[in-house]
């Protein structure tokens, strides 16, 4: 135990640290709250008995910021700057691509960047692209890793169980992704464009999406203009 704990100072498990490296190997950029409710979202109803939201949000979120604790000791993840909320983001480094792809079950040609510096000015639309992907996924509590928590927990995550599913998994997810109207996937060329999400999940009957998410800082015609790459990327396919 005394190894562990000087490995990984703050404690934290392998599990804990594959949410990281699964949701940061996906997102490229986020907050340990977001890494939190996609990893482990039964932990979203515990602590609610705590004096602030603040202080809510700082115990569920813990065992996460341990395992970034950690991980930084090793040079696998790094504080990525500040959100806008200040609240502090968190991105891997090239050397935990290779582990985050593992997870992921994907090649790492198709992890893309690290995102480092994508926190400089607060990362307005990383977020917004965070958010819309854990709308989608509606991630849900698993009950199994409840069962020492109190009934009236249990009740509120039961509840939200019994609400629609969401589409995919983490996995389903790619972000920031190169649309090549030239080159290849990998070195793609001029005229292509990025979409901000791309969804696979053809066990929930979404063979492929391609989702654009817009802080509302371009016009109607900004955003059509975008979709004329998009087709001929469908075309290509």
């Amino acid at each position: 135990m005394g190894g562990k704990r000087r490995t990984n100072p703050a404690g934290s498990t392998n599990s804990f640290r594959g949410d990281v490296l699964r949701v940061l190997g996906v997102l490229k950029v986020a907050t340990g709250d977001q890494i939190q409710r996609i990893g482990a979202p039964h932990l979203s109803y515990r602590h609610t008995d705590k004096d602030t939201p603040s202080k809510q949000k700082q115990a569920r979120t813990a065992s996460h910021t341990g395992a970034l604790s950690d991980m930084r000791k090793h040079g696998l993840t790094e504080n990525g700057g500040s959100a806008t909320t200040a609240e502090s983001l968190r991105n891997l480094t090239t050397k935990s691509l290779q582990a985050a792809s593992h997870e992921l079950r994907r090649p790492v040609t198709e992890m893309g960047s690290t995102a480092r510096g994508a926190g400089s000015s607060g990362a307005t639309h990383p977020i917004a692209v965070n958010e819309t992907v854990i709308a989608m996924l509606r991630p849900k509590a698993d009950l199994a890793r409840m069962t020492e928590d109190p009934a009236e927990v249990r009740a509120a995550a039961k509840a939200a169980i019994d609400t629609p599913d969401g589409i995919g998994t983490i996995a389903s997810y790619w972000t920031e992704v190169p649309l090549p109207a030239t080159g290849t996937w990998n070195a793609p060329g001029k005229g292509g464009a990025q979409a901000d999400i791309v969804l696979t999940a053809p066990q929930d009957k979404v063979p492929l999406l391609f989702i654009e998410v817009d802080n509302r800082h371009e016009t109607a015609e900004e955003l059509a203009d975008k979709l004329v790459p998009h087709q001929t990327t469908f075309a290509l396919l």
